[in-house]
């Protein structure tokens, strides 16, 4: 019974610290695998040599890339500093695995255009925000009615990457198509309140705060899902937004569907709508603003995969 105590600390101590769902998912798994790999020790009774010897498990046996290493490493800091208030940071022998720079996968306008014709209804959607105001995937489930503005052309993305919100543009592609998805979400929306239901979910404690606003119409997600979750672990009935793994895999059917050959995930049309707009001439303040990047460095990744070439430079080969 001690590990669930713990996880539970654990999971305690992300929701103090406002960490996203996401977050708290991987850093509760990551702790389960070192508890089990050192035998269902106890944390308190390791430390850093154990935790040196399971990094080293992942890198050299499990053969993980460096970003999924640090992310352990992430995991097991915060386990000792903020739950078991044994700062491990302070301990050598724990280092950072240094994680090597690669260039992000992009689509030309074509292939782009190519995956888009195969896919369809609210998935089809989903990725044209992708594509078209380069959003990330969980933000574009995430959104909700209130966040779109048809009058202005925009959007409000709200908590992104870091807990900032940003505007980016709503695409002229999709706004009919998107008000008339608004009304078969609305007609569903009515028929939940008439069944007592209609409630969704809402971050912190603005429920507590606007009692009706669960059930209010701007606050419902922009994608719901198909059906409602009656797990009560999570309250009342609610209905939830899309889950990211059925726009996943149609994404993947259509990317296979294209013949493409390229490794083409959901984040690849966020990779190609910032090199589109940097092939049309934008500058890459903008759009650095517009993927919501901290650092500007980030952002200067996408110059080495426009459409000029390779840094800018036309082979001699071309001239013979």
């Amino acid at each position: 019974m001690a590990e669930p105590r713990l996880l539970d600390r654990v999971r305690d101590a992300l929701r103090r610290g406002h960490y996203s769902p996401r977050t708290e998912t991987q850093y509760v798994v990551w702790i389960r695998r070192y508890i089990l790999f050192s035998g269902t020790r106890h944390p308190t009774e390791m430390g850093a040599v154990e935790v040196e010897r399971y990094l080293t498990h992942l890198a050299v046996n499990q053969r993980v890339s460096a970003s999924t290493q640090n992310q352990a490493l992430s995991a097991l800091l915060f386990l000792y500093n903020k739950v078991l208030d044994r700062p491990l940071d302070q301990m050598p022998g724990v280092v950072r695995a240094r994680t090597p720079s690669r260039l992000p996968v992009m689509l030309s306008r074509d292939e782009a255009r190519a995956v888009l014709g195969r896919l369809q209804g609210s998935v089809w959607l989903i990725v044209m925000l992708l594509y078209g105001a380069g959003l990330r995937l969980n933000e574009a489930l995430a959104l909700r009615i209130k966040d779109i503005d048809f009058d202005r052309r925009q959007i409000t993305v709200r908590r992104g990457k870091g807990a900032k919100d940003r505007l980016v543009p709503l695409p002229d592609a999709v706004r009919e198509r998107l008000r008339e998805h608004l009304v078969r979400v609305k007609a569903r929306h009515e028929a939940d309140l008439r069944r007592g239901l209609g409630a969704v979910a809402l971050p912190d404690a603005l429920a507590r705060k606007f009692p009706n606003a669960p059930k209010e119409w701007v606050w419902q997600f922009l994608f719901p899902a198909t059906r409602v979750c009656d797990d009560p672990r999570w309250g009342p009935p609610t209905r939830y937004h899309l889950h990211e793994t059925a726009v996943q895999r149609e994404v993947k059917r259509a990317v296979a569907t294209a013949g493409l050959t390229k490794r083409v995930g959901c984040h690849t049309f966020r990779h190609s709508f910032a090199t589109h707009l940097l092939e049309d001439g934008y500058d890459i303040r903008t759009i650095q603003e517009l993927l919501g990047h901290a650092d500007v460095s980030t952002t200067m990744l996408y110059t080495h995969v426009a459409e000029r070439g390779a840094l800018g430079v036309r082979s001699p080969a071309d001239r013979l």
